[in-house]
């Protein structure tokens, strides 16, 4: 069982970067493969990037290679998405994900966060 607290989201210029930072309670964070997710308006949810229980499988959406980086600290129970070269495109929802399960899932037993926005101004 974990509860998320995100934080980070903001209004950034295209080009400029974002972190989002998300904490986890609990201490069986290193249990959980860790995702995050967006949601543009009138679009549906989709996954951004994913890292894995063993942080050794990092999974990035297509449309963020290259540009951003998911992280975890299973010591300080934090799971990190840096976001640089922001595009326009990138403005959505982001949502943290907790799956205890090897991969990240939308499905039972998937815990989330509150969601924060980003806004990349062109």
């Amino acid at each position: 069982q974990v509860q998320l607290v995100e934080s980070g989201g903001g209004l950034v210029q295209a080009g400029g970067s974002l972190r989002l930072s998300c904490a986890a309670s609990g201490r069986t964070f290193s249990n959980y493969a860790m995702g995050w997710f967006r949601q543009a308006p009138g679009k549906d949810r989709e996954v951004v990037a994913k890292i894995g229980r063993g942080i050794l499988s990092i999974y990035y959406a297509d449309s963020v290679k290259g540009r951003f980086a998911i992280s975890r600290d299973n010591a300080k129970n934090m799971v990190y998405l840096q976001m640089n070269s922001l595009r326009p495109e990138d403005t959505a929802v982001y949502y943290c994900n907790a799956s205890p399960l090897s991969e990240v899932t939308t499905g039972a037993g998937a815990y989330w966060s509150q969601g924060t926005q980003v806004t990349v101004s062109s």
